[in-house]
């Protein structure tokens, strides 16, 4: 396997680092295998990324036969759209180097968890909007082919986490169209990609409509969703296992919760 760390630079940022965690291939299984890719954002707030919801998330997918790399994206007091462009920057630079990374370009897939779930849906709905009118990326080169998201910040309305979108924009946190901009079941559209997303009933942080409002949106839109609520537990819970456990008080152990990557590994194989 080779990892790397690599400097994300942008128009309006150079600080973020993409951590990327790639699978050999060999003769003796199949020298010339292409793997599913996920491009994952912790969570944080907008405020940090989490360490719970990096790299022990990543090595479980890779233990699923995907390539993965990990963006620690900007945070506060970096605004919007610093982060946006730095994750559009790493999944062009990722599609660039598919080859070298045995990536299958059909099957790259954007992850995110709590704010970086809103950050991977915002790319995801921005991916042939913003991104290409005013950024000028080629679509073509960013255009995901799945979404995942994990108790994501979604709605920036009454059932937003505010601190979240306080976080992202500053001095701007009010302003009437930038809300509605950033209030992403306001933007699915046909062509955002097909997504899977989990919550919990009992979220006490990032209330679960803001994953029933996204994935409402989608099914509106034509575009295929799958949705699982858990009956119990609380926000970040990553892996909710004793390895993405919070050290000291050991908050983040939630047994059911602990299936969803089977569920995920399953809605992949069967959708791509």
């Amino acid at each position: 396997m080779q990892t790397f760390v690599h400097t994300v630079s942008t128009p309006l940022s150079n600080s973020a680092k993409v951590y990327g965690y790639v699978l050999d291939n060999f003769a003796e299984m199949d020298e010339n295998r292409v793997r599913p890719t996920i491009v994952l954002c912790p969570g944080g707030g907008y405020v940090m990324t989490s360490d719970r919801e990096a790299e022990p998330v990543a090595v479980r997918f890779l233990a699923m036969g995907y390539n993965v790399f990990v963006l620690r994206y900007s945070v506060a007091p970096a605004r919007y759209p610093v982060a946006l462009l730095e994750l559009a920057t790493v999944v062009q630079s990722v599609r660039a180097h598919a080859a070298e990374y045995h990536v299958d370009p059909a099957k790259l897939i954007i992850a995110g968890f709590s704010a970086g779930g809103h950050l991977a849906a915002d790319f995801a709905t921005q991916w042939h909007q913003d991104l290409a009118s005013q950024y000028g990326f080629d679509p073509a080169a960013i255009r995901p082919n799945g979404l995942f998201l994990g108790y994501s910040v979604i709605t920036s309305g009454p059932l937003a986490h505010h601190d979240s979108f306080k976080a992202l924009l500053g001095d701007d946190y009010g302003d009437p169209a930038l809300m509605a901009k950033v209030s992403l079941e306001k933007q699915v559209t046909q062509d955002t990609p097909k997504t899977f997303l989990w919550t919990t009933a009992t979220d006490d942080c990032v209330p679960m409509e803001n994953s029933l409002m996204f994935a409402s949106a989608l099914q509106k839109a034509g575009v295929s969703v799958e949705l699982h609520i858990f009956p119990k537990g609380g926000h970040g819970l990553s892996l909710a296992t004793k390895e993405t456990a919070i050290a000291g008080n050991g908050y983040g152990i939630q047994s059911q919760v602990d299936a969803w990557p089977q569920l995920f590994e399953a809605w992949v194989a069967n959708n791509f």
